[in-house]
This record gives C-alpha cells, sequence and structure tokens, in this order.
C-alpha cells in the first residue's frame, strides 16, 4: 500500500494547488488548535504525558457525562430499550426517550425540518422563559451543530461586503476571528479593561467604533461573550445595557455568546442574559442573535455538537433567509438536538433520576469551582504572573513579564517541551499591545490543576 505521503508530495501534478485557494481561507487561524497543539500531539506520540489545557474539552480531561444525558440518548439511539429496560432505566429517563422519539416523527436516523425538532424547540423557548421571565418564541429558535454553526449562521448573514465590520471583545475566542477572516469581513477589535476585572467601557466601544468607520468600515455588529472566553469574566445587568444602548446608538446587530451561562463561581456574580435586559429596557430596535451550547456547563457534551441560535427583533424578510442558510445544511444532528433537550429540560425534584443527576451536576460545579480558584490564586503567587479571578466560564488569562526579546508563543513553546503543559499564546486571542499573556483552561483534574501550578512556577522562575 502507497505510503499516504506520496499523495501529499511536494510538486505533484494535481489540479488543486495552495496558490488557488482563496486569500480569506490562506488567513483564516484558529490559536487552540495551531502549532503549539500540534507539537503537543507529536511529543505525546513519542509517550510524553501531556497536559492539554488549550481547550475547552471537558470529557477529554477526565470529566464524567451525566448519567441522565447517556442513559436518554441510549434510549432514544436504540429504542428497542425502552420496552425491554424497564429495570435498568428510571421510569422518567424512559419517559423522556419516548416523547423524543414522538416529537422527532421518524426517530434518531432521519432529517429533522430545518429549525430542528418542533418539539425541542419548544423545550427551548420554555426554559428561555423560565430563565429569564419574558416570553420565547419557538419559531424564533434554531438547533445547531454547536454553538459554533449558530456564531457561523449569524455572522454569515451580518456580513454582506468586504467593507462590513464587526466588533469582538480583545481577547476573544477565535472563532470569531477565523470566521470574520472566512467570510472576508474586517474584524473591529474592542479592548477589555484587565484592570477592572475585564468589563468593557463605553469610552472603548465609541473609540473602536470611530476608528474603523474613519478607515471605511461599515460597522454591522459587535460580538459579545458572557460569561468571558479567554477572560473567566462575568458581566453586570448594567454593562449589558451599556452594550445595548451602544448597539442602538450606531444601528447594530448583537451577538451574545452565552454558552458558559452555568459556569459562575464568585459570590455574589450571577448570569444576566441579553435577552432579559433587552427586555427589561423594552427595547425591540436591536436585533439579537443568541446562543447556547451543550458543550460547556457541566455537562462538557463537546462531542454531541448540540446548541441552539435564538433570534430577536429582526425583520421578516430576513429571517426568511437565516431559514435559507440553515436549510442548505439540511439540519443540526439529531443526537445533539436531543442532548439539547436534556440541556433544557433536566430531571426535576421528586422524579426518579433528580437525585443522582443533581450529584453529579452539583459535584462537577463545585471542582470547577475549586479550580478556579486554584488556578488563580497559585498564578498570582508566581512572580511576574499576574491573573485575575476566574469568575465564570472554563479559562483564565493572566498575563506574562517576559525578558527582552522573548514572545508569549515561545514561552509557551518552552513550557510545552519542559513541561508537557500545553497552553495557548495570548496572541492567539488578541492583548493590548506589548503585553504578553496565555489562556489556560480550568479543566484538569484538581490534583493535575495543582501539579500545573507547581510546574508553571518552576518553569516561570527558570524562563530565560
Amino acid at each position: 500500500m502507497a505510503k499516504l505521503s506520496h499523495w501529499f508530495a511536494k510538486g505533484s501534478p494535481m489540479t488543486i494547488k495552495l496558490e488557488n485557494l482563496g486569500k480569506a481561507v490562506l488567513d483564516t487561524q484558529y490559536a487552540v488548535r495551531g502549532p503549539i497543539v500540534a507539537r503537543a500531539a507529536e511529543l505525546e506520540r513519542e509517550g510524553r504525558e501531556i497536559i492539554y489545557c488549550n481547550i475547552g474539552n471537558p470529557q477529554a480531561l477526565e470529566q464524567k457525562p451525566l448519567t441522565y444525558i447517556r442513559q436518554t440518548l441510549a434510549l432514544a439511539q436504540y429504542p428497542e430499550l425502552i420496552e425491554t429496560g424497564a429495570g435498568l432505566f428510571p421510569a422518567d429517563v424512559l419517559e423522556t426517550a419516548r416523547k423524543l422519539l414522538a416529537g422527532s416523527k421518524y426517530g434518531m436516523g432521519a432529517y429533522s425540518e430545518s429549525k430542528g425538532v418542533r418539539f425541542v424547540r419548544e423545550a427551548v423557548a420554555r426554559f428561555i422563559s423560565q430563565r429569564d421571565g419574558i416570553e420565547a418564541d419557538p419559531e424564533a429558535i434554531y438547533l445547531t451543530d454547536g454553538a459554533s454553526k449558530g456564531v457561523q449562521a449569524a455572522l454569515r448573514i451580518v456580513i454582506g461586503a468586504p467593507s462590513d465590520g464587526i466588533m469582538i471583545p480583545i481577547p476573544q475566542y477565535p472563532l470569531y476571528s477565523a470566521t470574520i477572516t472566512l467570510y472576508e469581513g474586517r474584524q473591529v477589535n474592542f479592548y477589555m479593561d484587565e484592570g477592572n476585572d475585564w468589563k468593557l467601557s463605553l469610552a472603548m466601544l465609541e473609540s473602536s467604533y470611530r476608528e474603523a468607520v474613519a478607515q471605511g468600515v461599515k460597522v454591522r455588529a459587535i460580538c459579545v461573550i458572557n460569561p468571558g472566553n479567554p477572560t473567566g469574566s462575568i458581566m453586570d445587568w448594567e454593562n449589558i445595557a451599556m452594550v445595548i444602548r451602544f448597539a442602538k446608538a450606531h444601528d447594530l446587530t448583537i451577538l451574545a455568546d452565552e454558552v458558559y451561562q452555568e459556569n459562575v463561581y464568585l459570590a455574589g456574580e450571577r448570569f444576566v442574559s441579553f435577552a432579559k435586559v433587552m427586555a427589561e429596557l423594552g427595547e425591540k430596535d436591536v436585533s439579537l442573535f443568541s446562543f447556547h451550547s451543550c458543550s460547556k456547563g457541566f455537562l462538557g457534551e463537546c462531542g454531541q455538537r448540540g446548541g441552539y441560535m435564538e433570534i430577536r427583533n429582526i425583520p421578516a424578510d430576513v429571517v426568511a433567509q437565516i431559514l435559507k442558510i440553515q436549510s442548505v445544511g439540511l439540519c443540526a444532528n439529531l443526537t445533539g438536538q436531543m442532548t439539547t433537550y436534556c440541556l433544557v429540560n433536566p430531571p426535576r425534584p421528586g422524579q426518579p433520576s433528580y437525585e443522582l443527576f443533581a450529584r453529579e451536576r452539583d459535584g462537577i460545579l463545585s471542582e470547577l469551582k475549586q479550580r478556579a480558584v486554584i488556578l488563580a490564586e497559585g498564578l498570582n503567587r508566581i512572580p511576574g504572573v499576574q491573573c485575575n479571578k476566574v469568575q465564570g466560564a472554563m479559562y483564565c488569562f493572566p498575563r506574562l513579564t517576559l525578558p527582552p526579546g522573548r514572545s508569549d508563543f515561545d514561552y509557551c513553546m518552552s513550557l510545552l517541551e519542559e513541561t508537557g503543559i500545553c497552553v495557548v499564546p495570548g496572541s492567539g486571542f488578541g492583548q493590548v499591545p506589548g503585553t504578553a499573556h496565555f489562556r489556560t483552561t480550568i479543566l484538569p483534574p484538581t490534583y493535575k490543576m495543582k501539579m500545573v501550578v507547581e510546574k508553571l512556577a518552576a518553569f516561570h522562575a527558570a524562563y530565560k
């Protein structure tokens, strides 16, 4: 059998060539799976132990799946178990699986309608209504293959020309910069205030907007991640209201990435949705896309690819275009849709599966809260490292003091080579010029989290 390298040989007479690819494809970068992660995989194949702190992938870092989720999916995938497994599964799980199969009409192996199974979208609408105390419409909800597909769909709608700009927070999650580049829009950076727990300031938003307009950019939308990735920050009601008023003043659409809404660790902090604040402001002129996911929170079901996008205050003719774009992909995968149902419709007190569900959920969130403290406090004990408290989400973004001539990329690659710890350079997320950071998750199990802090301290002290 021919070696794979034969098919990828340099100078081969293949019809597709790198120079023929579009500039947008060539310019697209995605730091969380960049060259440092590729090197980590090489070292792992050579037998090195690698602690992957580069991406929010909980079950790859020893988080156990919730029993309720997996039991429900097992029954949905293999309905014969519903009739034969009465002694193996709690009664409420059996009932949930029956409802999911009836709601899907044709089971897990058939396409659903493009927006997703109506039964699941109705459950999402109830979840939003109960969470926020506001009305929610199942027809304004689109089930997606994780939140990423929803974000990409929204940006595809908003970016209409190469001069169209999208405001994104710096630091940001590289999904945004990568997608804006791929769709040939303009990235408009606004800096978060590291010295003020990564909050947003109106002055910075206005400055960023004016600078972009002066460069000929037509700013179309603003993206906000709350709780923050990579910062671990949480926006309060006033900060959200400020963004909404700013968006209205400049005729901007808001993209609200809210996938970490269950990940709130700091006492006194709570998640508030953009939809709730908009309703309380009585704002009906600002268009809103908001996103949630099964990959984060306490589910950590990244591989199931479940999530949803909700739209508000969008004209009917634009809604028709959103549905058209969604229809091109036929539908989100059915397993992800059913996982989304479990996300928004968990067991309730008094149901047979509730006690185990609550114990697993609370255990995961308690461990994450503990690790958030261990990591931030441990990093702040290292001379030359500064880290804000991890208020929420699954990450922190510590600031580094580096020797002259060294970059955060150099630092992170050396850290990997010497310790086996895989983190992402701050330059992959964006940072104030002249500063250096890295992003790390709080996901490794607690004993490894302590090991990460110890190894980082020793490495940083010796780094030259």
